[in-house]
């Protein structure tokens, strides 16, 4: 494990190897045990979508890990005016231990993996979010006790959160059934590498995808950068929301699990969100974990 680019590339041991490591890391954190496994080492974080939860979780994970995370926005470095991402990533190699980028295009991310000789991090493209979906795993085991054999169920755009849940729970030996609405389906390379899998399912018929369902994911229908799609989105998404009747459908003590920002009416009601509020919280905490997990795994 060179880089973490996508969940695709992950192979399943490394998957859990990270989940046992973030375990492991999450527990000394809460009982005040030092892990400076990065002592002396700096994270370069690029910024070019504007986050919460990444840049928060990547800081607070470096610095508590005793290295330092250097915030870069791409509107004050040479790669907003141009300068072309090659050479970014040839600069910056001499300069720092690692690079989490958060950006549009799939392709920067590996171009920087292709000629930087330093770790790179995927904090998350318009393709995928691997470092959310490891925090999702780690949540789901964490009250589930397993990840083998249980249903997973995502409702929604298929997007970059669809892509990499789909690849991830798939990898860990999870039933994975996905309800999208013609048009809003995964990428064609997500639903090419599910032909291997005997255990995926993809309809437009939310309430079936949640029959027997132990955990169900949505995310906003109008991801960053689609501000002005938000509108016809809402029509084409109407049905696709998880309430009341969708849990109906799953487990009794099913999960439902949302990376936030949440749209409350939109794609979950208020009433379930609050009820499974102490889930999503867990999981938006375990960003730090997972993430953490990752950097020391590649930069350590």
């Amino acid at each position: 494990m060179k880089h973490l680019l996508k969940m695709m590339d992950l192979s399943s041991e490394e998957i859990i190897e990270i989940l046992n490591l973030a375990d492991q890391l999450k527990y000394e954190q809460k009982h005040g045990i030092p892990h400076n496994h990065l002592k002396g080492k700096t994270l370069g974080m690029i910024f070019e979508k504007a986050s919460t939860r990444t840049r928060v979780s990547f800081e607070t994970g470096m610095y508590q890990l005793g290295g330092y995370p250097l915030f870069l926005s791409s509107n004050e470095m040479q790669i907003g005016r141009g300068e072309p991402v090659e050479d970014t990533a040839r600069v910056l190699s001499r300069y720092l231990d690692g690079i989490m980028i958060r950006t549009f295009k799939q392709e920067e991310v590996e171009k920087l993996a292709e000629y930087g000789n330093i770790p790179i991090i995927n904090g998350l493209t318009d393709y995928c979010h691997p470092c959310q979906v490891l925090a999702d795993l780690l949540t789901v085991r964490e009250y589930k006790n397993k990840l083998d054999g249980l249903n997973m169920c995502y409702i929604g755009d298929g997007n970059n959160m669809a892509n990499s849940l789909i690849v991830g729970c798939l990898k860990v030996g999870m039933n994975v059934s996905v309800a999208c609405p013609d048009g809003y389906h995964p990428d064609k390379t997500v639903l090419d590498f599910t032909k291997d899998y005997s255990n995926f399912t993809l309809t437009n018929d939310p309430k079936k995808a949640a029959e027997g369902a132990d955990v169900l994911f949505t995310d906003v229908w109008a991801s960053m950068g689609q501000e002005s799609e938000a509108e016809k989105r809402r029509i084409a998404f109407k049905g696709y929301q998880i309430n009341d009747g969708i849990m109906s459908s799953a487990h009794g003590d099913a999960m439902v699990l949302h990376c936030l920002p949440a749209h409350r009416e939109e794609e979950i009601t208020a009433k379930v969100f609050e009820e499974h509020a102490n889930e999503i919280f867990d999981e938006a905490e375990n960003r730090l974990h997972a993430q953490k997990a990752v950097m020391v795994k590649l930069m350590g």
